[in-house]
């Protein structure tokens, strides 16, 4: 219910805002939205959190894929019991999970699980443009 009325009041807003300011100052503001995000540290603050981001997936998916087919593998065996087929899956799926654990631990420990330091925004590394 919270969600609706906030989606409700979300909207209203935005028509009432959208129709007055109109099409002139949604230009303006989207012109300023622009030129902060094309600024050099911000671009360098995207494509840090871009290659943490990669870094982080990256570890992940073989680890999953590994133990996702030991499970299809435990599990399809021909002539074994149902229980022996349901044992050979869980341990196999505890296999997998603890090499998903181990891969992104080793991952974390490349990275420590953080992103590195922000290089401190000086005045040398903005420089204003003058004005023609």
């Amino acid at each position: 219910m919270k969600g609706k009325i906030g989606l409700v009041i979300g909207l209203g807003a935005g028509y009432v805002l959208g129709s007055r300011a109109g099409r002139e100052r949604y230009q303006q503001i989207k012109t300023q939205w622009l030129k902060v995000w094309n600024l050099d540290p911000v671009q360098e603050q995207v494509s840090r959190v871009q290659d943490f981001a990669k870094s982080q997936a990256a570890a992940v998916p073989g680890a999953v894929w590994t133990g996702a087919v030991k499970v299809v593998k435990a599990v399809s065996k021909s002539g074994t019991t149902p229980g022996e087929k349901l044992d050979g899956a869980i341990d196999a799926t505890k296999d997998a999970a603890e090499k998903v654990a181990d891969a992104k631990d080793s991952n974390d420990a490349k990275s420590d699980g953080t992103m590195p330091p922000a290089k401190p925004v000086g005045s040398d590394s903005v420089t204003p443009k003058k004005k023609a």
